[in-house]
């Protein structure tokens, strides 16, 4: 179970064993506006503790609640919180073992508690111990945090990311109402739908749908929301989709302030899926008041395929293939084939289905499992085919520029990463491909740049992004820079190899001989055969002096030459 906690020191009213007064309704309000396991205190709490714990707060200012006549300050505890105290009467032998701390309980005597070093969270709640009417005592509550498995961290955790400076905003994952959860990837494709179609406006700033999808299924506070994701709107809504017919509700909603700027509700036939998405963006651009409108800039929501049996399964696929992509699946990664496949089969024109044809072949490469040059030759091929139907296609150029990366073609893979940034101003896949393909070719300083644009407009982005820029750093020679976000990537996942690869690399160029052996052990133990033949074979650079750079540094980390 996860507890939200609100704290108020207030005047109190006793009737027998039941509290009344504003002082109770505070603390009320306080933990509805808690996220789940968090602890919200008000402002009279924040004077009394803030120089007496070792905690961290977070101002959230003046909040507004209900039944409450004036507006209340609000605090977050943000510090890591210690965990739970060892039971009484292990004695003083336990409490050294374990450390102790000192905790000072107003109107009670300090207490003496060794802390056990174990994954718990200790939380303060409200008691109420009345003298003279007013709430002056705190309890313990003693809680397992959630398992760290359940949890995407946050690289910008607890900060306020700035506002840009355009209209900005997050389409949330609309929520399927339909009462069957097969129906999950129909309205997941609509929010990838809208969101690309807003995406590719120049004068909006948009959020990754990847990012956007973390908060699936979750309560969310939008003021928060904006400061996390650093965005002034929030589009958020519900599908139904029975037999023939489409139900579509949407809400526009400045998060900032915590107020909605319109609402619809949208009845109509399946087949008019397409211009009801165009319907709901143009209304979006009209409320922003955007001074530029989709027309003018030639952008509209495709009609991409006049067969809703194909475009149903390609909705499945895509589905399948944001799990193969970030999750390494190899299943997915055959339902995902399957699909667009059959997506293809039922509509030969249908461009998109192609250019994610192109890019499961190239995962399949990418991953190793089917590690050939004819699955690169597949890959050009399916992009291109894509590009004749619809040159207008973002991913069909990110795809084509890898293919043309891995060929070593670097000047024709730079091209086509741009020209997918020029037709998605807010794509992050095509700033991160084109930060990769720059620090290939020599230019790693501008592939930094591009990297962390894309970290920007994915926030909660995948590992592969952090692996980018490591390499990024390694190629500018930037080591302290590559070591640090190796960390990161081990942080989130322990056995992750390329991040022993960078590891090794980089302390080896610093002359850190001991840790580098150490990195590339690990890296061989985790791939077992990894040489120095390999590398070569593999590494895209596109000056071979910094193919030998590579080869004589993990020369000193250990690796074999065959």
């Amino acid at each position: 179970m996860a507890f939200r906690i609100g704290v108020n020191l207030g005047d109190v009213m006793v009737d027998g064993e039941q509290i009344y007064g504003d002082g109770v309704n505070i603390a009320a309000r306080l933990q509805a506006l808690a996220d789940a396991g968090g602890i919200y205190i008000s402002g009279t709490v924040y004077d009394q503790v803030k120089n007496k714990l070792t905690l961290q707060y977070k101002d959230l200012g003046a909040q507004t609640v209900k039944n409450i006549p004036e507006p209340v300050r609000v605090w977050k505890v943000v510090a890591e919180i210690p965990s739970p105290l060892v039971g009484e009467g292990q004695g003083e032998g336990a409490d050294r073992e374990a450390g102790s701390s000192q905790f000072q309980v107003p109107g009670s005597k300090s207490r003496r508690a060794g802390y056990a070093r174990r994954n718990w969270a200790v939380m303060a709640v409200a008691a109420l111990l009345v003298i003279t009417g007013t709430t002056v005592a705190i309890r313990y509550l003693f809680l397992p945090k959630p398992s760290p498995q359940h949890l995407t961290p946050s690289p910008q955790a607890e900060l306020a990311l700035p506002l840009p400076d355009k209209p900005s905003l997050v389409v949330l994952p609309f929520v399927n109402m339909s009462g069957d959860p097969e129906q999950e990837y129909f309205s997941d494709g609509i929010t990838e739908d809208l969101t690309s179609s807003l995406s590719r406006l120049s004068s909006l700033f948009v959020i990754s749908r990847n990012t956007a999808f973390f908060y699936k299924g979750k309560a969310v506070r939008m003021p928060e929301l904006s400061k996390e994701l650093g965005v002034q709107y929030v589009l958020q809504g519900s599908m139904r989709k029975e037999g023939g017919q489409v139900r579509i509700t949407t809400q526009l909603i400045d998060a900032i302030q915590d107020r909605h700027l319109w609402a619809e509700r949208y009845d109509r036939p399946l087949k008019d899926i397409f211009a009801l998405q165009d319907e709901i963006v143009q209304k979006m651009v009209t409320t922003l008041k955007l001074q530029l409108s989709l027309r003018e800039q030639g952008v509209l929501v495709k009609k991409t395929t006049d067969n809703l049996e194909a475009y149903d399964v390609f909705l499945r696929g895509l589905e399948s293939l944001v799990r193969a992509y970030y999750e390494k699946n190899k299943d997915a990664d055959v339902q995902a084939r399957q699909m667009f496949e059959r997506a293809v089969a039922l509509d030969p024109h249908y461009a998109e289905a192609y250019a994610r044809l192109g890019e499961i072949s190239f995962l399949e490469w990418f991953y190793g499992w089917n590690h050939t040059p004819q699955t690169l030759e597949r890959v050009e091929e399916l992009a291109r085919q894509a590009m004749t139907l619809d040159e207008s296609l973002p991913a069909s150029h990110v795809v084509l520029g890898f293919a043309y990366l891995w060929q070593k073609q670097h000047e024709p893979a730079i091209a086509e990463a741009r020209r997918a940034i020029a037709l998605d101003p807010n794509g992050a896949e095509g700033y991160s491909a084109l930060g990769v393909i720059l620090a290939w070719a020599g230019r790693p300083e501008e592939g930094v740049m591009m990297i962390k644009r894309a970290m920007r407009l994915n926030p909660r982005y995948p590992i592969l992004y952090l692996l980018n820029l490591g390499f990024a750093y390694r190629i500018a020679g930037r080591y302290e820079d590559a070591i640090a976000t190796a960390k990161k990537i081990l942080a989130r996942q322990p056995k992750f190899p390329p991040a022993y690869f960078l590891l090794a690399y980089s302390y080896a160029q610093l002359d850190r001989l001991d840790e580098a052996r150490a990195a590339g052990a690990e890296f061989q133990r985790l791939i077992p055969g990894a040489s120095l033949e390999q590398w070569k074979q593999m590494a895209a650079f596109k000056d071979p002096a910094l193919l030998e750079r590579d080869l004589a540094a993990l020369r000193k980390a250990g690796w074999k030459e065959k």
